[in-house]
């Protein structure tokens, strides 16, 4: 059994729970199907407001779904779980609080910040480059920094799925690379579970096993798109004629580029 299953997945918003005078219910996502293995690395795109945050929210069971199945490592996800962490487009740090007791703060709330969690935190933090930052606050660090405790935060309980909502998108180019190769690292030595936001098709190639791409609200997969890229990866294959190929294959199914090569098979087609 997979280790992660979405299946006609379906969340609707009723009309009164909007505001402003809404007078239709509002169909986030319909029929949404899609696994994923341990391990595997699955990154989400489409279009904005298109409903992959809420997917990604009801996974981590942050939000309940309207109808539908979802499951994690073989258990139902019917509320929020310790088996995850989730990594959002802001850091979202604790500004009164040093880089270690940031990440530290998961270890607090499970009632487990000891001697050993304390160890794992510089670990995490030798991992990601910021070794000898561990006293300082938030606010003296960059865009880039701030995120790195992020996803220390979010791996410090060892959880075997990571959520990641376009943990990137505010970073410069650079930057963002280096962190795509960080989280790469990151996968290989953690084994962790990885679905990751994205709206930048070369981040979401780079990164995935398999790219999913959604349609327009109310998402549903539309296609499918293994990644058969060789790993460990680098960034000189982003300029080889296969990345290119996925690339344009993900625009196509995204409306961006006419579609001249031979399509992959639709989720709607293998049903």
């Amino acid at each position: 059994m997979p280790f992660g299953v979405i299946q006609n997945a379906r969340k609707v918003f009723p009309a009164q729970d909007l505001g402003r005078g809404a007078l239709e219910d509002l169909v986030a996502l319909d029929d949404a199907s899609f696994t994923f293995e341990e391990g595997e690395v699955v990154s989400l795109l489409g279009p904005s407001g298109c409903g992959k945050t809420t997917l990604l929210r009801i996974v981590a069971g942050l939000m309940p779904y309207t109808s539908g199945r979802v499951s994690v490592g073989g258990h139902e996800v019917q509320g929020p779980y310790g088996d995850y962490g989730f990594v959002f487009q802001a850091p979202s740090l604790m500004p009164w609080r040093h880089v270690l007791d940031n990440v530290l703060y998961p270890m607090e709330v499970l009632g487990r910040n000891d001697a050993k969690a304390r160890e794992r935190a510089r670990e995490l933090l030798d991992i990601v480059g910021l070794s000898g930052f561990e006293k300082v606050r938030p606010h003296q660090l960059s865009g880039g920094m701030q995120q790195r405790v992020s996803l220390c935060r979010a791996l410090i309980h060892a959880p075997r799925l990571l959520l990641m909502d376009e943990p990137f998108g505010a970073l410069d180019e650079l930057t963002r690379m280096e962190m795509n190769d960080l989280l790469l690292r990151i996968r290989k030595e953690t084994g962790a579970s990885i679905l990751f936001v994205t709206h930048s098709i070369s981040e979401a190639v780079y990164l995935a096993d398999k790219v999913l791409v959604f349609s327009r609200r109310p998402a549903r997969v539309a296609l499918e798109l293994p990644v058969t890229l060789p790993n460990p990866r680098n960034q000189e294959i982003r300029f080889s004629h296969e990345f290119a190929d996925i690339e344009r294959r993900a625009s196509e199914a995204l409306g961006i580029v006419t579609g001249h090569s031979t399509p992959e098979r639709s989720t709607e087609a293998a049903r």
